[in-house]
């Protein structure tokens, strides 16, 4: 059995009352406190891929996701942590239905406002953002993403659709789209970041890219400082702002 990584228990870097989910399947469902009729929501797509035998492969239970869950719920939206079948590199378009699933789910339900919704990407999830950018719905008003890798590295070869900056030149109208990056984020995946912000500007796409110059993959919850807290309350100002 694998040695469980001390980044899996490692707290979100901001205070937040903890909200209790409701789990259904792959989803794990934080709602407001007192909502008095639909509220949008937020699905976070928690990286990957990991393999299916890890004992610690459970990001819905991560303190950070449980974190970033509750502060959604806390600002009167709903969050939506996935389990995703994301194993390996050849999961990507099964893990891709069981978003889009879920995502329907999610919409069907009463207590959700099926026209306002977001989806927020983490770290090797990033790929899955393309199908959205291909094709984004009226319903969906924000695309999120933070420390993604979005395109192919050495020996990680994705397939042609799911390369987030091939996706871009095939774009109609997008919904917001907000970038969070890290200054010391590992090379081959800063440059997938790199390609997708310079083939946006190609193509007049509009990308809110929030840098955090001192931070590392992973710093929302590696890295209590004020400049990663800020960055994550910038994100989730705009996320939210988006979906008002």
């Amino acid at each position: 059995m694998s040695e469980t990584p001390d980044f899996v228990d490692a707290p979100f870097i901001l205070p937040v009352e903890p909200v209790a989910p409701e789990r259904n399947g792959i989803i794990d469902l934080y709602l407001p406190e007192d909502a008095t009729g639909p509220v949008p929501a937020v699905i976070f797509v928690c990286g990957g891929p990991l393999p299916a035998e890890l004992p610690w492969n459970r990001p819905r239970d991560w303190p950070v996701y449980r974190g970033y869950g509750s502060l959604l719920a806390a600002h009167g939206t709903a969050a939506a942590p996935l389990q995703l079948p994301l194993n390996s590199y050849a999961d990507f378009p099964r893990a891709s239905e069981a978003l889009a699933q879920a995502v329907e789910t999610l919409r069907a339900d009463p207590r959700i406002d099926a026209d306002r919704i977001g989806i927020w990407f983490f770290c090797g999830g990033g790929p899955l953002i393309s199908t959205w950018l291909r094709e984004a719905p009226e319903w969906l008003r924000v695309l999120a993403a933070t420390y993604p890798v979005l395109g192919s590295r050495p020996g990680k070869e994705l397939l042609p659709e799911f390369e987030p900056s091939q996706a871009l030149t095939e774009a109609g109208a997008l919904p917001p789209i907000v970038l969070t990056t890290v200054g010391l984020e590992d090379a081959l995946i800063a440059e997938t970041e790199a390609r997708f912000i310079e083939v946006a500007a190609e193509q007049g796409v509009g990308v809110e890219v929030i840098d955090v110059p001192n931070g590392h993959h992973g710093f929302d919850f590696m890295e209590a400082t004020e400049e990663s807290r800020e960055a994550v309350l910038r994100a989730l100002t705009s996320v939210l702002d988006a979906l008002k």
